[in-house]
């Protein structure tokens, strides 16, 4: 998914500064307000975020704790719609007018997270332009106004961000601070992401961190705008160069003036502060109670940083130089805790069995145990069994025991398995495993999968899975998986992943996937997808695809890059080409080849088929006479420049003879020449019939050239010329039909043409 931000601050007008000198600082009492907004819906068409919510919190809350902003001041909105945005700036506008102060600053503040596109937020089904939100930050009666937006909207949409690329730091060393300032989360050719791992988009959660204390590089207690940017464009970028969206490269645009800097957050007024020593360095992880990821910094030794928390317990997890530790403390209120390098313990890393060495020194044995630092738990080489209380594992209690074999008759109950399981009925695992298992009944994994697992029954994973699983029932992973799975049942992957579904019954993806799906029945991706789906019954991506859909029954994608091929096509906004009998698309950039093709809005594709329907493309109904039939009525429709004609009418012969009644169906293109003078070029086969029979016996082949006129919206004058050509079945002869000159006459041929006229009206 796409997520672009835009850091836009206004400063007007031009007698404030954000931190005054220290003459003025104590004089000058300075009020910040904040309106949040949080949308997770951007609307049809456009995958559901996850954490736009959640940013917009996080975002409030550093702002009360570290920012200045009070309780009463911060007004939030949370997945509301373009009216509910309307009220909620219009509520704002109020509290900051009632703010101002004689002899004070004000400070108006509006964070806004969730979809956008080029034109503007998307709220639900509807958009809040980039004009109307400027106009309103400038009607705001602040002395200082900001405004942030973490914007997401399609991962292949490119964005015009309202910033300048401008070199990496910030290299301005005066203290400016009047006039405007831009920031974007990414350059314009570039999309911006979120992320599972730190429950937010990289750009927010970059920013928050260094606002809590980590971009303080001056070691002074505050944060300034250019502390935060700087910290938060070196971070985004290091965390996002390997990942599948690419790499992010922050931009900038500031303009300011002033006495001062702007000051984000003032570490010197939190009611407690985590002192990271000069001893520690690696990249520190702080989680709080909840799990919950706060802060994230790569520390250098030979210097403390503060960072101003909740009070509370929380754990810090370093990686350094290859390896893992971690700390417990707890954070107390009005306090300084210091963390120091010795607070720091080992993590387990991966089991190992030292070779050549002896059960004694510590290798693997199958009489022996050895605990597993950390987890409570033995390592046992070998488990042998029936059921869970009846194999070696349970020589030891109830506690797992981590394996290398595990053999049973019946059902093998393990904590981590790093090798081969076998079992009749089936394998249960506490703990991930780094192998294979291997069962007639089901294998169940609590943690991760590095490797495969085989089945007739079920494989299930509660987290994710790096090989392959293989089932005659049905495949499950809680997290990603990075492999395939296969079953005659079904797959599920929660959170998908780069891999491979094949399955008889139901292939489905939770969240995002890049890879295959093949299935008899359904594939499924709830989020975006790129690579290639087949089914025989239904292909269905909730996101954006980028890749191909093939089907024998119905394909349906919010948005695609890419084809669909299939009795019924479905797509929200359709880049490429849909082959199929019935074809509907939102918006359609590209062909649509079928018997009916359907679209609201053909903006560079073409319609071919035997009825097409644009909503903003042409439908019309013309009544016009020519030179073989007396009236014919005429239904156009398709895009603005490609149309197909239905066409029926009567008439009759000159002489003596039966009268006849047509059929028609052709295709054309329509040349607006000017606003009111069009052209319509098509060719139109005809089929004659008589009265007396339905049956057609000649067919009339004519090219067309059609002169209008707009009189009206819905009113037009046509007319032009026809070059005709009849004929008969199996090469009978055939009288003409036209009523102007020598072609009239009743000598019969094989085959007649001549030129014509057609004269009437279209509405």
């Amino acid at each position: 998914m796409a997520r672009s931000l835009l850091f836009l601050s206004l400063f007007l007008p031009a007698v404030a500064s954000a931190a005054p000198s220290d003459s003025n600082a104590a004089s000058t009492p300075v009020r910040r307000l904040a309106l949040l907004v949080g949308v997770n819906d951007g609307g049809p068409g456009r995958a559901k975020l996850r954490y736009a919510v959640t940013d917009a919190n996080s975002f409030g809350q550093v702002l009360e704790e570290l920012g200045g902003v009070q309780p009463q001041d911060r007004l939030m909105m949370l997945e509301g719609d373009r009216p509910a945005l309307e009220s909620a700036l219009a509520r704002f506008k109020a509290m900051v007018a009632a703010a101002k102060s004689p002899g004070g600053r004000t400070e108006a503040l509006i964070y806004y997270s969730g979809h956008s596109d080029e034109e503007g937020l998307l709220l639900h089904k509807d958009r809040f332009g980039y004009r109307e939100l400027r106009q309103a930050l400038e009607q705001l009666p602040a002395d200082v106004r900001i405004a942030i937006l973490d914007s997401c909207a399609s991962g292949t949409l490119a964005r015009q961000k309202g910033g300048v690329r401008r070199p990496a730091f910030l290299v301005d060393a005066s203290t400016a601070v009047r006039g405007h300032a831009i920031l974007t989360s990414s350059s314009e050719d570039e999309v911006s992401q979120e992320s599972d791992r730190i429950g937010g988009s990289f750009f927010t959660h970059n920013l928050v961190s260094g606002m809590r204390g980590a971009a303080d590089a001056t070691g002074d207690g505050r944060v300034t705008l250019h502390e935060a940017y700087q910290f938060a464009f070196h971070e985004t970028l290091a965390r996002t160069e390997r990942t599948r969206g690419g790499a992010q490269h922050p931009a900038y645009d500031i303009e300011l003036a002033g006495t001062g800097e702007l000051v984000m957050t003032d570490l010197r007024t939190t009611s407690a502060v985590l002192v990271v020593g000069e001893g520690v360095e690696g990249r520190l992880f702080i989680r709080d109670q909840p799990g919950r990821l706060v802060v994230e910094l790569n520390k250098l030794a030979g210097r403390s940083t503060e960072l101003g928390l909740q009070p509370g317990h929380y754990t810090v997890m370093r990686e350094s130089r290859g390896a893992s530790s971690q700390a417990k403390l707890v954070v107390d209120k009005g306090g300084r805790t210091v963390l120091a390098d010795s607070a720091f313990l080992p993590m387990m890393g991966e089991l190992t069995a030292m070779r050549g060495g002896s059960a004694g020194a510590g290798g693997d044995s199958l009489a022996m145990t050895t605990p597993v630092e950390g987890t409570g738990r033995h390592r046992r080489f070998l488990n042998l069994g029936l059921l869970p209380k009846m194999q070696t594992n349970s020589l030891f209690g109830d506690t797992d025991v981590d394996n290398a074999l595990s053999f049973s008759l019946g059902v093998a109950s393990m904590g981590r398995l790093d090798g081969f399981a076998l079992a009749m009925g089936a394998n249960w695992n506490a703990d991930s495993i780094r192998g294979v298992q291997t069962s007639l009944g089901i294998n169940v994994v609590h943690g991760n999968v590095n490797g495969a697992q085989f089945t007739v029954g079920g494989n299930w994973a509660r987290g994710a899975v790096e090989g392959a699983q293989f089932a005659v029932g049905g495949n499950w992973a809680g997290e990603r998986v990075e492999g395939i799975q296969a079953a005659v049942g079904a797959n599920v992957a929660r959170k998908g992943g780069y891999l491979g579904q094949f399955a008889v019954g139901a292939s489905v993806s939770s969240m995002s996937m890049k890879g295959a799906q093949l299935s008899v029945g359904t594939s499924w991706v709830e989020g975006d997808f790129e690579g290639y789906q087949a089914s025989v019954g239904l292909n269905m991506v909730r996101g954006h695809m980028k890749g191909i859909q093939m089907s024998s029954g119905v394909n349906y994608v919010a948005s695609a890059n890419g084809a669909q091929f299939s009795l019924l096509n479905i797509g929200g906004d359709v880049r490429g080409m849909q082959l199929g009998i019935v074809n509907i698309a939102g918006k359609m950039n590209g062909l649509q080849l079928g018997l009916i093709n359907v679209s609201q809005e053909m903006e560079s594709g073409i319609p071919v088929g035997l009825l097409n329907i644009v909503r903003n493309g042409q439908f019309h109904v013309e009544a016009y006479g020519s030179d073989f039939n007396y009236a014919n009525v005429s239904l156009k429709v398709g895009s603005r420049y490609l149309y197909t004609a239905l066409v029926v009418g009567m008439g009759s012969i000159r002489t003596r003879g039966p009268s006849h009644w047509s059929t028609g169906v052709g295709i054309g293109g329509h040349i607006p020449l000017t606003e009111r003078f069009f052209v319509d070029v098509d060719v139109v086969s005809n089929n004659i019939h008589d009265w007396e029979g339905s049956e057609g016996n000649r067919l009339l082949h004519q090219a067309r050239l059609m002169v209008g006129y707009q009189v009206a919206s819905h009113f037009a004058i046509i007319a032009g010329p026809t070059a005709n050509l009849l004929h008969g079945f199996d090469g009978d002869p055939v009288a003409p039909l036209s009523h102007l000159g020598t072609a009239g006459s009743t000598t019969n041929k094989e085959a007649l043409w001549w030129p014509g006229l057609q004269v009437g009206l279209r509405i």
